[in-house]
């Protein structure tokens, strides 16, 4: 019997769903690489295993190897990605992420009225929803790899939609100097090159238009601590995890002027509960239900460490607002 030609291949050197190792950092060139982790697909336990290395100069950590582009489409076919919202929806409720989604466009608010408005990895576009309500005379529109941002389309939470990445040929073109504000929530560690996603970014802004880029930190400390099972590995979705320092850089050397750098407000109280829900998501019902209380326990806990978070290197993710200075060519 043939398998299914959805089903990933066993990692091997001809393996259509995985490029060749590289030996160096994909941010700096630097040859001194060391594995920081190395797991199977903790959702849907198919075959092959994924390591993410981390380049010993710049900190820079990313998958390797990498998925080719098969291997990409594959992990953003939408029965996947609603495995995956499940699996979210197990570990953080509808409301508690319209929350986050109403605290980050709060915060966002003291921006001046921007007219038009690009979530990029926009999904349902649940940001745009709720950001309307500080930003009621903005056009919002939205862009994803899936088809989730053309039924969000058809519900009326974003005026147009967008199919693809930024870097999709054809598409930096087309949407070029149209936005006052990109947002991008979670959305660069998908990207397989980022900086030419940063790049086709600025190239979609206005002159003067900010930039809201919300990623992964990998210096948390939970990284270290739970190994595979820290959930921001997003293993095999998440090819790069950029240290602030690194993307920081990078904004400012695309002339970018940095106007705010945050720990506290991205991070979601989460690490230890969906650590424990990733060793659990495959267990008979019976022992889910009897890892009921230690769940629970391990939620609080999560709660708990939040507001000091920041303070202590357990921030799972980080914020970055930039301006494109007028000088920026697009």
């Amino acid at each position: 019997m043939q398998p299914s030609p959805l089903a990933p291949r066993v990692t091997g050197p001809k393996d259509p769903f995985q490029e060749p190792r590289r030996e160096d950092c994909p941010w700096c060139g630097s040859p001194r690489l060391r594995t920081r982790m190395r797991a199977t697909d903790p959702l849907r336990h198919r075959p092959g295993t994924f390591a993410v290395d981390e380049c010993r100069d710049c900190r820079h950590a990313f998958q390797n190897p990498r998925l080719t582009a098969e291997g990409l489409a594959f992990y953003h076919r939408d029965f996947y990605e609603r495995h995956l919202e499940e699996f979210a929806a197990r570990i953080l409720s509808a409301r508690a992420v319209r929350r986050r989604h109403r605290a980050a466009a709060h915060a966002l608010s003291a921006l001046s009225e921007p007219e038009s408005w690009l979530d990029v990895g926009t999904g349902h576009a649940r940001f745009p929803e709720a950001a309307k309500e500080f930003f009621p005379y903005t056009s919002f529109d939205g862009l994803d790899p899936t088809a989730r941002v053309e039924q969000a389309l058809l519900e009326g939470r974003v005026e147009e939609a967008h199919r693809g990445y930024l870097t999709t040929p054809g598409t930096a073109a087309r949407l070029r100097a149209r936005y006052d504000v990109v947002s991008m929530f979670h959305h660069l560690e998908h990207a397989a090159d980022p900086r030419s996603e940063l790049r086709a970014a600025l190239t979609a802004l206005r002159p003067g238009g900010h930039l809201v880029v919300e990623v992964p930190d990998p210096r948390c400390a939970f990284a270290a601590l739970l190994g595979k099972w820290w959930l921001p590995y997003g293993q095999p979705r998440h090819l790069h995890l950029m240290p602030l320092a690194n993307l920081r850089a990078e904004l400012e050397a695309q002339g970018c002027t940095i106007l705010v750098t945050d720990r506290r407000a991205p991070h979601v109280p989460y690490d230890l509960s969906a650590a424990l829900s990733l060793a659990l998501a495959h267990v008979p019902a019976l022992l889910r239900v009897m890892a009921a209380p230690a769940l629970a326990l391990a939620s609080a806990l999560d709660h708990i460490v939040a507001p000091v978070s920041h303070c202590i290197r357990l921030s799972n993710a980080y914020r970055i607002v930039a301006r494109k200075e007028v000088s920026i060519a697009g």
